[in-house]
């Protein structure tokens, strides 16, 4: 497996960072996951204006995002499977441990590699999965994609040890999103998820959700939900890169049922987008 690493290819046993790197140090780093359907790097260009907002947002030096393509596309060629993960982590560069910004010049660290993904099974789309709701203690500036994320290993782990497949904050009273993953429902037929705040990462496949459903003309709300709206609805799913769109059938211990006809339409196109054959029994 290689590795690029600053504009270099490397084997993956030879690729190294210095520890004075400042993802390592403060987790002062963006990153982006792209899903990967054979040939296709899904949704790229939404992934790459989303981490070029968020080094914008950091105060990053200039990056060569354009580069990141060609790189992408050479890395692919390595690869002997057909669904996968490319992964791109850029920090804000290697300097001796201060709070302040490196001086002028330094140049950022930049990486990237992809990975095999195992598909979604038969089995969880038609079963559905178990979620669990949590505090959301998380920092105020969600919406920025960085390396920052204990507070959702910590949640996603929380809901391993008892059964569940996803943990969903909660914060406020309100639903905001799961540790790795945006959340809807549909209540009174009418499709809900959250709008985009400071507290919400604005997932790339929760925009093309949105897309697919205008495009059904399905009655749809960005308007936000309790926990116990959720208990009672007739539908939820999780939308994320490496899961796309996955039925929700128990909240807290409470069973929905079986995915609904909202979901299933949502999966067909999304397949259809990504020029997957179905994978509804």
């Amino acid at each position: 497996m290689r590795v690029y690493l600053n504009g270099e290819f490397v084997d993956i046993s030879q690729a190294r960072i210095p520890i004075d790197d400042r993802g390592f140090l403060f987790g002062d780093a963006v990153y982006e996951v792209i899903h990967l359907y054979g040939d296709l790097l899904f949704a790229w260009d939404l992934h790459i204006e989303r981490l070029r907002f968020g080094l914008q947002a950091l105060e990053f030096p200039p990056v060569d995002l354009d580069a990141l393509r060609q790189a992408a596309d050479e890395l692919k060629r390595d690869r002997n499977f057909e669904e996968g993960s490319l992964y791109i982590q850029i920090s804000r560069g290697v300097h001796p441990r201060s709070h302040l910004f490196p001086p002028e010049g330094t140049a950022p660290t930049v990486v990237m590699w992809i990975r095999p993904v195992e598909p979604v099974s038969r089995e969880l789309l038609a079963e559905g999965v178990r979620v669990i709701t949590v505090p959301d203690d998380r920092w105020a500036k969600v919406w920025i994609k960085t390396v920052g994320l204990l507070p959702n290993v910590l949640a996603k782990q929380k809901a391993h040890r008892q059964g569940a497949y996803e943990a969903i904050f909660v914060r406020d009273g309100v639903v905001t999103e799961a540790s790795s993953a945006n959340v809807f429902i549909v209540r009174g037929g009418v499709l809900r998820t959250a709008p985009e705040t400071n507290y919400i990462l604005p997932g790339i496949t929760r925009e093309v959700t949105l897309r697919l459903a205008r495009a059904l003309n399905l009655p749809m709300e960005l308007r936000p939900f309790t926990p116990d709206e959720m208990y009672t609805a007739e539908e939820a799913f999780l939308t994320g890169t490496n899961i796309g769109i996955l039925p929700v059938t128990t909240v807290d211990g409470r069973y929905l049922g079986k995915p609904g006809p909202v979901t299933r339409r949502l999966l067909e196109a999304f397949w259809a987008e990504t020029k997957v054959s179905s994978r509804l029994g």
